[in-house]
């Protein structure tokens, strides 16, 4: 290069324009909520706790306490989230299994648990005491019979049969899933109409609605969702194409136009419920770990399963009755727990929560 090209030492910085605010109004889910960069904008998040909501991008853990109290979470235990999410659970029972305890944690959202994981080594909490597995809550048996093979190879011990003294299964969407308009849960932005908890398997809802036939949808809302207009909505839906969260809740409200505005809310609600349901295959993997949970228990071991709508807890109070009346477990949660009111005001995804817990018979 030439001198002649080069700047004069004494130039001006070449003026560079700033970036565009976005309006007051921002439509991008990203420049709309600060509380995705907490480390700038530590108060617009205390402002969200504050109103009682979650900030985006994170998620806080439902009724802790009551879950502290139905585990009994010691020092040396062999611990189990069988749904990571957030890891705000796991955080709290690992403070209580050290020393000398260890949590195995399981999800198999691929684009969350990476995060997750990282998010827990930064508390401190190394491979030698957590560790992170990929998997549907259904693969537990499989996670379990690798932990254990995996410590007959370091002490050269039979593994034998052996279980878990805690297992924690969280059954609701996490707030990242629901927050983010990528993954299609829910209306409040549109996006793409999704809703598997794995992207990368399955079918999605689009894709679904666009070949299920209106019987068969009708039926999977009532089952799914205990919807009261299945078979009128089934009729309305089935068959179409609706590639965003938008598209599918106008049809809803389309579908019922002498319905008021609320209950039409209420309705979209079922609607997508029913269908998340069903394309992550959901009470199938729920009947498969209660078919499963006292094979994976030590004797004297404690589950607590926290679900989130009527189909289902009957799944669980069925499965924790038959145990007890079978002699499988020796105890189990009388009546449901339900989340304070203080932390329902706090917190209203807790509103709808349901905790039930057993004991394996010794």
């Amino acid at each position: 290069m030439s001198e002649a090209a080069l700047p004069h030492p004494d130039a001006p910085a070449p003026h560079q324009r700033r970036v565009r605010y976005a309006g007051k109004n921002p439509r991008r889910f990203e420049d709309k909520y600060k509380e995705l960069d907490p480390q700038h904008h530590a108060d617009t998040v205390a402002k969200v706790l504050a109103s009682g909501k979650t900030p985006a991008g994170t998620h806080r853990p439902i009724m802790v306490a009551e879950i502290l109290a139905a585990l009994v979470p010691k020092p040396g235990d062999l611990a189990v989230d069988c749904t990571l999410g957030y890891g705000g659970h796991a955080q709290e029972i690992l403070a209580k299994i050290l020393p000398g305890g260890k949590l195995l944690g399981l999800d198999h959202d691929p684009i969350e648990l990476p995060k997750t994981e990282s998010r827990l080594r930064s508390l401190g909490f190394d491979e030698t005491v957590f560790t992170a597995h990929r998997s549907n809550f259904a693969g537990l048996p499989q996670v379990l019979a690798g932990f254990f093979s995996s410590l007959a190879s370091a002490d050269g011990e039979s593994a034998g049969v052996r279980g878990a003294d805690v297992i924690l299964a969280d059954l609701g969407v996490s707030s990242m899933q629901i927050d983010d308009p990528a993954r299609g849960f829910s209306v409040k932005f549109s996006g793409p109409l999704d809703m598997r908890m794995n992207p990368q398997r399955g079918q999605s809802v689009a894709a679904l609605l666009a070949k299920i036939k209106a019987d068969a949808l009708a039926h999977l809302l009532s089952e799914n969702a205990d919807e009261p207009k299945a078979v009128h909505l089934g009729a309305a839906l089935a068959g179409k194409n609706f590639t965003t969260t938008h598209a599918l809740a106008d049809a809803i409200r389309a579908a019922l136009p002498y319905v008021a505005k609320e209950d039409a809310h209420l309705h979209i609600r079922r609607v997508f419920q029913a269908l998340r349901i069903a394309v992550n295959d959901e009470f199938s993997a729920l009947d498969t770990l209660l078919r499963q949970l006292p094979a994976c228990l030590k004797p004297g071991g404690r589950v607590a399963i926290l679900t989130f709508h009527s189909g289902e807890d009957r799944r669980v109070k069925k499965s924790f009755q038959s145990g007890l009346w079978n002699g499988i477990y020796s105890a189990i949660a009388t009546e449901v727990v339900r989340a304070a009111a203080e932390e329902q005001r706090s917190n209203p995804r807790s509103a709808p929560a349901k905790l039930r817990w057993a004991i394996r018979a010794a």
